[in-house]
């Protein structure tokens, strides 16, 4: 298990580079093509074989309940964003649902202005929470990791983050939702979606904004990463229009290789899965990441470069004040 990422890395190559105004992003090959055992959360949405919605009629900010109606496991991935219910989450991790299984799992809010139930559950949006923000939630939630085993992040840091990324592009909203700042810059947006497009073999990508190396994202499968590939470039693309500029810095295929390196030679870390599998999470200088493996097959590995080292200890964010429960957001 301790070299079962290190192996996978071994086992893939990198494609030519594809680009868009200042994200470059190079896709990540692998072996030739096969189905994976599992349904993406969209799949299953669309076939209404999944249900997601508040742990209780009074809710919990940081979990929420999913019901897999599916004779097939379902695949959540780290960052994804369910909307709806009382407020909209971001899930903390990637998981992986046993068929026809119930589970509680770890999410964060983003939208701290709402408690109020929409019509419904929850329903998988178009994205990933912007990928900045995910590096340092992914620290968080391996730093909580290894302190107790739980899966949390700092909630009161993440709301901080989205309410200054708004700031700094003009964004507006009434219950201060991430949701409404990508939705504000959809046209540019989906530029970068349209620009991006998966090419045969592609299991993963690295992406990279003026010219540095942001992050990874690798899949077992090529119909896993085409699946989800916009929901990634979505949340890389808002990151790139916030420092577009007339020139733009090329990355070189160097610095790519050198972060493949690097994650490849991180210090596994391994837990649990709330699901099926295990847990891997590791750190690096200027490093931070996690996968999800089952029966030594790498699910999903996100691993982001960290733009600053962390200094601040971790603390559990508690998201409630003295007279309030943590139902309320």
């Amino acid at each position: 298990m301790e070299q079962v990422i290190a192996a996978r890395m071994k086992h893939v190559r990198l494609g030519p580079a594809a680009g868009f105004h200042n994200l470059s992003v190079f896709p990540v090959v692998g072996d030739g093509p096969r189905e994976p055992s599992y349904l993406t959360l969209d799949e299953a949405t669309q076939q209404d074989l999944v249900e997601l919605g508040e742990v209780s009629e009074g809710g919990s900010v940081p979990n929420i309940k999913i019901v897999n109606k599916a004779l097939r496991p379902i695949l959540l991935i780290d960052g994804e964003e369910l909307i709806g219910a009382k407020q909209n989450r971001i899930v903390n991790l990637t998981i992986l649902v046993p068929a026809q299984q119930t589970l509680m799992i770890p999410v964060s809010c983003v939208e701290a202005g709402r408690w109020q139930s929409a019509a419904g559950g929850f329903v998988p949006s178009s994205r990933t929470h912007y990928a900045k923000a995910r590096a340092e939630k992914v620290r968080q939630v391996n730093v909580s990791m290894r302190a107790d085993g739980a899966r949390t992040a700092d909630q009161s840091a993440i709301w901080a983050d989205i309410s200054a990324k708004a700031s700094r592009m003009g964004g507006r909203s009434a219950t201060s939702a991430m949701a409404d700042l990508f939705e504000q810059h959809a046209a540019p947006i989906e530029a970068y979606v349209d620009a991006i497009r998966p090419i045969d073999r592609q299991v993963g990508a690295v992406f990279a904004i003026d010219g540095e190396v942001r992050g990874l994202e690798l899949f077992d499968t090529e119909p896993t990463l085409r699946r989800l590939l916009p929901k990634l470039v979505r949340s890389y693309a808002i990151d790139a229009i916030e420092t577009v500029r007339a020139k733009t810095k090329a990355v070189r295929v160097q610095q790519v290789e050198a972060f493949i390196e690097a994650v490849a030679a991180a210090a596994p870390e391994r837990f649990p899965a709330i699901g099926l599998g295990t847990d891997v999470r590791f750190e690096g200088p200027s490093l931070t990441g996690g996968a999800l493996v089952t029966d030594d097959a790498v699910i999903h590995l996100a691993a982001f470069h960290l733009e600053e080292p962390k200094t601040r200890i971790f603390r559990r964010s508690r998201s409630r004040r003295p007279d309030t429960d943590d139902r309320v957001c």
